[in-house]
């Protein structure tokens, strides 16, 4: 019935009016279109007999499910192109089509069921084609949600196709004001396990009223269903949902929580669907928060094994386990050694998406000495060596925070790599954002940890057979000529103080830069100088005021952990870099 139906609306299609538009073809496009005829029936042929050894002969309707997965995407996108093709001679015959189908369907009548199905089936099809001639809101209101309504079971299909109908306009044609009236539609679909409106412009205070209820019938479809895939529908809602919610979801996902563990021991031979819990399980963290760290018993193992490349699932599971590691990371109010010795699979990730994030996170979590540096420092020299320059530049910021977070342990952890980055900064790396960073790297050495900066100087020189003098001379000189590369502000502030710390020496070779020095240090200072516009005096935008806490409305999400770390890390450094301005300062004015 169903292909019958189907065949039944393309040929009321082919009017006259297309038959006359395609006769006109000249004589080379006639002959195209017989060569490609030729191909695709050849084709239809070699599908069919790879198909029909397959198809279960003994059960008709497994025959017709086989041949509706074969040939009805194939027809819908042949549907499309004409309808686009030949939009004002169609919309018309579809519009009318459309007409003669209101009101409730005769239950008793298969054909005119399989027939509604079909017309509701191409209206969703050329949504996008019948913006301008249907008004969808109208029809909602008075035709289409009176039918979701009907709960016999012969109308199931019309019900489905109904809310497949409206997943197709509501991105295309629907009013905000109507969203209520959908989601109340939408839970009693979820009672009787239809399918579900993948929403677009989704506004939150709309749905919370609904959220418990819908959440909770969800969660009873994911437990009753039986099939991966309807399950790995289910858990793409319940992560639509979360994601949506936020914070807002911590209530209701203590059931979910409960049964994901059990879903994922079940699941090991399927992982695809693990791959749906991964998903599920980083919107759930970002929804919980610093509450997260109830799940580490479930959740670290799990990503422990999808970002294992020695384990065979990581093929499927690598890329939402990074993901998974890096929202974790993000939420974390601490690092726990579970959670640390993760870490000890990055060696072989590096490179991945995520990584320098996740690497980035490791290190505002710092506490002490790093277990896994060593590791991280050899892979990162590696590493730099056949990237390309947008990647190295993200690894050295790694480097960087590390640097910023413990200026005193962080030069020694990355001891290794510092001379390429020196050895960078003599050569005059061509690439601008590549020299920037470079000289970050080496200004935050320079001027939070001079003792360690005299240690590499000398090494520099003892493995390149130069005087010292020579090479700290070479540095200032290359890092004076190539501090325009330097865009941001705070970055020039910094290589800024870092230069100006080396005035008070009184090493004749600083001494004759003195004035390339005070000249791109001056610069610098007029790049971060604002007028106060109460006082009309310039003051240092750079300097913090206050150290109030910013106000979060409602539209914004509240701070996660990381934010918090960062904050802190950038409070403690900006006090460390006030009073090296103030030291150096003082020091600069006695010369």
């Amino acid at each position: 019935f169903l292909l019958t139906s189907q065949f039944h609306i393309v040929v009321h299609f082919f009017t006259e009016k297309v038959t006359v538009g395609t006769s006109s073809l000249c004589p080379l496009c006639t002959m195209s279109f017989q060569q490609q005829k030729d191909k695709w029936q050849a084709r239809r042929i070699m599908v069919t007999q790879a198909q029909l050894p397959k198809i279960h002969f003994n059960c008709p309707h497994l025959i017709l499910k086989q041949i509706l997965s074969i040939f009805q995407p194939c027809t819908e996108v042949l549907f499309i192109d004409i309808f686009h093709e030949y939009n004002q001679t169609l919309t018309p015959v579809l519009l009318e089509m459309v007409h003669s189908l209101q009101g409730t369907t005769n239950l008793e009548d298969i054909s005119a069921i399989l027939i509604k199905d079909a017309v509701y089936n191409a209206v969703g099809l050329a949504a996008y084609e019948l913006f301008d001639s249907v008004d969808f809101d109208h029809w909602f209101k008075n035709q289409l949600l009176a039918e979701l309504q009907v709960s016999h079971n012969r109308y199931k299909p019309i019900r489905r196709r109904v809310i497949w109908l409206i997943g197709q306009w509501i991105s295309v044609k629907f009013k905000s004001d109507l969203r209520p009236m959908l989601y109340e539609a939408i839970c009693n679909l979820l009672q009787d396990q239809d399918l579900v409106v993948n929403d677009f412009e989704f506004r939150t205070d709309q749905f919370l009223p609904y959220l418990e209820s819908m959440f909770t019938l969800l969660f009873q479809l994911l437990q009753e269903v039986t099939e991966c895939d309807t399950k790995m529908h289910v858990l793409h809602v319940l992560s639509c949902v979360n994601e949506r919610v936020s914070i807002q979801i911590r209530p209701y996902v203590g059931c979910l929580v409960q049964y994901l563990p059990l879903l994922w021991k079940q699941s090991e031979e399927h992982n695809m669907l693990r791959c749906a819990i991964l998903t599920t399980l980083i919107h759930l963290v970002q929804g919980l928060g610093a509450e997260s760290k109830n799940l580490y018993p479930f959740l670290l193992p799990i990503i422990q094994l999808s970002t294992d490349v020695s384990q065979p699932p990581h093929v499927y599971l690598l890329e939402d386990g990074l993901e998974l590691w890096l929202v974790t990371l993000e939420n974390s109010p601490c690092l726990t050694p579970e959670l640390l010795r993760i870490f000890q699979n990055m060696s072989a990730l590096l490179g991945e998406s995520f990584t320098n994030k996740i690497s980035e996170f490791f290190s505002f979590l710092l506490s002490g000495v790093f277990t896994y540096a060593i590791d991280l420092c050899r892979s990162f020299c590696e590493l730099l060596k056949d990237i390309t320059t947008e990647g190295q530049v993200q690894a050295l910021k790694v480097v960087e925070n590390v640097l910023k977070v413990n200026p005193v342990l962080g030069p020694q952890m990355f001891q290794p790599l510092l001379p390429s980055v020196f050895r960078g900064i003599i050569d005059g790396e061509r690439y601008p954002m590549l020299m920037s960073t470079y000289l970050g790297v080496i200004g935050r050495v320079l001027l939070q940890n001079t003792s360690f900066f005299s240690l590499l100087l000398n090494q520099m020189a003892c493995e390149s057979g130069q005087e010292l003098d020579q090479i700290l001379g070479n540095m200032i000189e290359m890092w004076v000529d190539r501090m325009d590369n330097i865009t941001q502000p705070e970055r020039r502030k910094l290589s800024a103080l870092a230069l100006i710390s080396l005035l008070p020496s009184l090493n004749s070779v600083i001494q004759d830069k003195f004035c390339g020095i005070i000249h791109v240090t001056l610069e610098s200072l007029y790049d971060v100088m604002t007028e106060d516009p109460e006082t009309g005096t310039y003051k240092d935008c750079l300097l913090l005021s206050h150290f109030e806490e910013p106000k979060v409305t409602e539209d914004e999400e509240p701070p996660t952990e990381q934010d918090k770390r960062k904050k802190l890390v950038s409070f403690r450094c900006y006090s460390e870099d006030k009073s090296y301005q103030n030291v150096v300062a003082d020091q600069v004015f006695q010369i």
